[in-house]
């Protein structure tokens, strides 16, 4: 198997550009230990395009009765989204504290964290570290999103990639983003209770004190891994989510966050294409 037991591939010697910004952001890549396959797949991309990629091990949420849930209140959980908790999205969540918590510790400048049915391509850390550039702030760019609806631009970057807001969410998806070393401090202590599935609770700047972004474009593709979730599917979403009247403070709760969501992106000021180098 192909660096079955390595946490880390070491980039080409040869120095070209892309290499020197590759050098400047460090791939953390979110993977159960059994989910060996996906991982290989990563690896063999990784050594084709010459990228470092950093093994987290993934926390399996089916494995944690539900007694020994850190920082997770049930009622709570139920009172923002109007249905239980799934064992997949407890795993998720906590996995990606523990990317950002690795990231801190490691001192690396930027990280981009992404989950293991995401495709690496040639091209994806010097459109994210563009990305980055484009705007200011202790920040965070989502590279891939589900869906963007009233997509406020705000930047274009050196490699004409559009970054922006949006008036509509939730976006949908944290499988890739990236994210300097001040944002990712911020996001471990607001991000520490659970109240919303990692995706929802990661795109709320107003609410994580994150400069958060998205890119109008996906940089990367998923892998045909995503067809086989490990966190769950329309038909485990359903058997956990309550009556529609017994979702009323989820509704109430939504249409107020609606509101702090337009505000944060209405008041996002245009912002002027960096050089390019």
């Amino acid at each position: 198997m192909i660096l079955e037991r390595a946490n880390r591939i070491i980039e080409h010697t040869q120095e070209s550009g892309d290499d020197c910004l590759a050098r400047q952001v460090q791939i953390y890549v979110i993977n159960l230990d059994r989910s060996h396959e996906r991982w290989e797949r990563l690896c063999r991309q990784a050594v084709l395009y010459g990228l470092n990629v950093v093994r987290v091990s993934a926390i399996d949420g089916s494995k944690i009765p539900e007694s020994e849930r850190i920082d997770f209140h049930p009622q709570q959980f139920v009172y923002h989204n109007g249905r239980q908790l799934l064992a997949g999205e407890y795993g998720c969540y906590r996995s990606h504290l523990l990317a950002l918590q690795q990231f801190i510790a490691s001192g690396d400048k930027m990280a981009l964290v992404m989950e293991d049915d995401v495709e690496l391509n040639e091209r994806l850390v010097p459109r994210a570290l563009a990305a980055m550039d484009s705007v200011c702030g202790a920040r965070l760019v989502k590279l891939v999103n589900h869906r963007l609806v009233g997509f406020k631009p705000i930047a274009e970057t050196r490699e004409n990639d559009v970054v922006g807001r949006c008036m509509h969410g939730p976006q949908g998806s944290a499988a890739c983003y990236i994210v300097n070393r001040a944002a990712a401090k911020k996001l471990v202590v607001t991000l520490k209770q659970l109240l919303l599935p990692y995706d929802v609770a990661l795109e709320r700047g107003w609410s994580t004190g994150v400069e958060t972004f998205s890119t109008l474009e996906n940089l990367a593709d998923f892998s045909p891994h995503r067809a086989d979730t490990t966190i769950g599917k329309r038909i485990h979403y359903r058997a956990v989510k309550r009556h529609f009247l017994l979702r009323a403070t989820a509704h109430w709760f939504r249409a107020c966050d609606q509101l702090r969501r337009w505000y944060y992106t209405m008041k996002a000021k245009p912002q002027p294409k960096p050089d390019k180098r």
